[in-house]
């Protein structure tokens, strides 16, 4: 029988170590959020988890940051999380805020639209509106991850174009974010524990390759 090397492991533990270190460190940051997820009832805690969900924009951006490095080679997994939490907190949690902001404001006015006659018409336009904040938001985070220093108008700029221009990518990352979604309901402890690493590098890796002609300037 031939012997497995001893590479394969090595590389299934690093795989194992990123993904466990990412889902941890991600919780803390995000841990307010997801206690209200657990705790309460969404449609009637919303504005609440609303407000709980702009710092967890934060743990999307560090965590984009490490999957970067650890394709770089490092291996270092908490310290790296922490170390690009530090780095992009600003940027993240300013593009956090705007993006959960225009999202609340389109649901509202498409539960307030729909009974009404012009709902019919207003409605879609502001679930597109929604569906391209939450676009911007993911391209954007990736983004931030790549160079910290970007100016956040930049930022939302760019990363709208190339969200739009992209839409396969766009696309998927909306279909790998759905299942996510429907796991973390369905088993909070598995979506959180174990899936949400696998998740959100599937979504970097495609917003970064989304991103490459504009990173050009910027990357070495």
């Amino acid at each position: 029988m031939k012997r497995i090397p001893h590479s394969v492991y090595s590389t299934l533990f690093g795989v194992v170590h990123l993904a466990l270190g990412i889902n941890f460190s991600l919780a803390l940051v995000a841990l307010p959020f997801l206690v209200l997820l657990v705790t309460t009832d969404p449609s009637l805690a919303w504005p609440v988890l609303a407000l709980a969900a702009v710092p967890a924009g934060m743990g999307i951006a560090a965590a984009f940051g490490t999957f970067r490095e650890h394709a770089d080679g490092e291996p270092s997994v908490f310290r790296t999380f922490f170390r690009q939490l530090g780095r992009t907190w600003k940027q993240s949690l300013a593009l956090s805020a705007l993006v959960v902001a225009i999202v609340v404001v389109a649901a509202v006015d498409v539960f307030v639209l729909v009974p009404t006659g012009p709902g019919a018409i207003a409605a879609p336009l502001l679930v597109i509106v929604a569906l391209l904040a939450l676009a911007t938001g993911i391209v954007g985070f990736a983004a931030i991850a790549e160079d910290p220093k970007a100016r956040i108008r930049d930022v939302v700029r760019i990363s709208l174009l190339i969200a739009v221009r992209r839409w396969p990518f766009t696309l998927a990352s909306f279909a790998v974010i759905a299942v996510q979604a429907a796991v973390i309901t369905q088993a909070p402890a598995l979506g959180i524990g174990l899936t949400a690493a696998a998740c959100l590098y599937v979504v970097w890796a495609g917003s970064r390759y989304s991103l490459r002609p504009a990173l050009r300037p910027v990357t070495p």
